[in-house]
């Protein structure tokens, strides 16, 4: 289904009971999150939400894409799953083989229907020029400062919309954009992007690059901007293939480069590889983490057109699950079929969970033929796309259902020797990415979890006997272990400790290595001692977030009386404890005085059942205020 603009995608949102609107005043510094953070995080995604009273004449539309219901109607489909077996039955149609002519003649149509979802320029002004702005000012748009030590507000949605200057390819990423001044903001491009790569073409040939920026129109438009398609190829193919219509670009007034002619706003401008760059940030981002400040380019806003009645998008990041979480979700069920057609036709499923943030854990399920083939799969995996910025992957067996996640651990338990079924390689990690020692650079594990063939056994797949230990009796033992939570069914040990240093962590991990009453754990987590063992949502998110897999692991292989294991030390690092040269962020929470504005103002919203804040469960994990970490 197409929809031509954001107000058209409301309306379907009101008629399905998916919208509340919002008329009393909030205000869009730092209110709005708290209030939507709430929502994002309740038992369904809560609602999409309609702030009308902004203080601007533009309302704010946000949550729009925070369940799974409301994805699937963002791309117009029941199920999303539905859009892979299109693509696999796209695929399948054109290259199984054809017996005669009139075969071939029945592909015909499909051609038809591909041609008609390729993006189409039009002449003469769009919607989205209803109203042009030649003196342009970004404080007429209700921009978000999304939490409390973000650089300034940001611009969370917009489908940045770049060319390369040798083959005028066109590509549409989403990339923040803090504002600076009213005609000023910066251009987060990370180095692995798209945008930037255009970016250093232009620098060499000693050009400014134009730039436009839509916000707004069909959410399918959004949905692309933040798809992982092969580069060079146009992200409004994908989304005129999503909306089944093609998408219709008109010229911008002051650059030249096309933007959609229904969204609901346009930022026209440049970016200058001649000048200095700006420092931008820190900003509160979808790991749960402050990104930290950093230097990148300016953009310079020449121009602002928006269609008559527009409508500001906007999303909000943070600790796990929120809105991006399930454009991640969609991303998962869309591309599960281009990565077995074109990569790994042994894949059946995979899953992304939330806790990991897109990257830090992914889930594969393979038929398995062949001794080696999940180490296999791991490599290709990591070189395959954004995939290259997976840090934990678990690979298993195609009887496991890997979106349940109590069936998934206890295959990992019961088919995996840390000593032998676990890999390390090193390589590119994403930008946000706050633990690895290195910026963008570090290592990644393979857990193979499925049943081993003759050919993958060793001696040591031969357990001693499991014997169960009191918790208590480990707290007593070792002073510095806060808490114990131990989940012998699932062979896993969570601890808590108040940390000193590195040292004490390694030398705890070798005593209780040689405990014979730990037999049945392979798996020995390590948190601070703030962190919740008892919420495992917590703690995969925690473990998969703070570490940096080769350099915190510690594998202990088996003897006669000990069984093998992995510790895994999570805990935040500091130069002072552990050599770690980085800064390390803070977790992103509101303020106090937010939360109790929003307290207060709960019952005049329209929001329904009261609830609490989530910051107040995760304020507990930072010793300090400020984006960056003091230990």
């Amino acid at each position: 289904m197409a929809y031509n603009s954001l107000n058209n995608f409301i309306e379907k949102l009101e008629r399905e009971n998916e919208l509340i609107r919002i008329k009393e005043f909030v205000n869009h510094e730092l209110e709005i999150t708290e209030i939507i953070d709430r929502l994002s995080k309740s038992s369904d995604g809560g609602k999409a939400v309609l702030f009308e009273n902004t203080g601007t004449e533009f309302p704010v539309l946000i949550n729009a894409m925070g369940s799974e219901k409301r994805m699937c109607m963002s791309l117009g489909v029941d199920n999303l799953d539905e859009i892979g077996i299109e693509i696999e039955k796209i695929f399948t149609d054109f290259t199984s083989p054809k017996a005669n002519i009139f075969d071939k003649l029945k592909l015909l149509p499909k051609l038809s229907s591909i041609s008609s979802w390729m993006p189409k320029s039009i002449s003469g002004k769009g919607a989205c020029q209803e109203n042009v702005l030649n003196n342009p000012d970004l404080g007429k748009f209700p921009i978000l400062k999304c939490w409390p030590e973000d650089g300034g507000p940001f611009i969370t949605l917009p489908m940045v919309i770049t060319k390369d200057p040798i083959t005028s390819i066109r590509n549409v990423g989403m990339y923040r954009m803090q504002v600076f001044d009213k005609n000023l903001t910066g251009m987060h491009w990370h180095k692995h992007k798209v945008g930037a790569r255009h970016f250093d073409e232009y620098k060499k040939l000693g050009k400014k690059i134009p730039i436009a920026v839509a916000l707004g129109g069909d959410p399918a438009y959004t949905y692309a901007a933040t798809a992982p398609v092969p580069d060079n190829i146009d992200e409004f193919l994908l989304a005129g293939f999503l909306r089944k219509q093609k998408v219709e670009l008109v010229k911008c007034i002051t650059q030249d480069i096309e933007v959609p002619s229904d969204a609901d706003i346009i930022i026209e401008g440049y970016v200058d590889p001649t000048e200095d760059f700006i420092w931008e940030g820190p900003f509160g981002d979808h790991t749960g983490f402050y990104s930290l400040a950093d230097w990148y380019p300016k953009f310079h806003v020449t121009c602002i057109t928006h269609r008559n009645n527009a409508v500001y998008p906007a999303t909000i990041v943070g600790v796990p699950p929120m809105e991006d979480a399930w454009i991640g979700k969609a991303t998962e069920r869309i591309f599960l079929s281009p990565i077995r057609l074109a990569i790994l036709p042994e894949i059946l499923d995979y899953d992304l969970p939330f806790e990991g943030v897109a990257h830090n854990i992914a889930i594969v399920k393979i038929h398995k033929t062949y001794p080696g083939q999940a180490f296999k799969v791991m490599n290709s995996m990591w070189g395959a796309g954004q995939m290259m910025f997976n840090k934990i992957l678990i690979v298993v067996d195609k009887d496991i259902d890997i979106h349940d996640y109590s069936q998934l651990v206890g295959a990992i338990y019961e088919n995996t020797n840390p000593q032998s079924d676990i890999h390390f390689i090193s390589g590119p990690m994403d930008v946000l990415d706050h633990s690895s020692t290195k910026f963008t650079f570090g290592s990644k594990m393979g857990i193979d979890a499925t049943i081993k063939l003759t050919e993958e056994l060793i001696e040591e797949d031969k357990y001693p006997i499991e014997v169960s230990v009191d918790s208590d009796l480990l707290k007593n033992e070792y002073t510095e272990i806060a808490d114990v939570n131990l989940l012998l069914d699932k062979g896993i040990m969570l601890v808590s400790v108040i940390k000193e240093s590195k040292q004490q962590i390694e030398k705890l991990c070798e005593r209780i290595s040689v405990m014979e009453t730990l037999n049945s754990i392979k798996f020995v987590l390590i948190v601070d001692n703030l962190v919740d063992i008892n919420d495992l949502n917590m703690v995969a998110w925690i473990v998969s977030g703070n570490i940096d897999p080769k350099r915190d692991s510690l594998i202990i292989k088996s003897t006669k009386k000990i069984g093998p294991k992995i510790f895994i030390d999570a805990t935040k690092k500091s130069f002072e404890k552990d050599k770690f040269a980085r800064d390390w962020p803070n977790i992103v929470v509101s303020s106090e005085e937010t939360i109790n504005s929003i307290n207060n103002k709960w019952n005049k919203l329209g929001l329904g059942e009261f609830i609490k804040s989530p910051s107040l469960k995760y304020r507990k994990l930072n010793n300090n205020l400020g984006a960056i970490s003091k230990f």
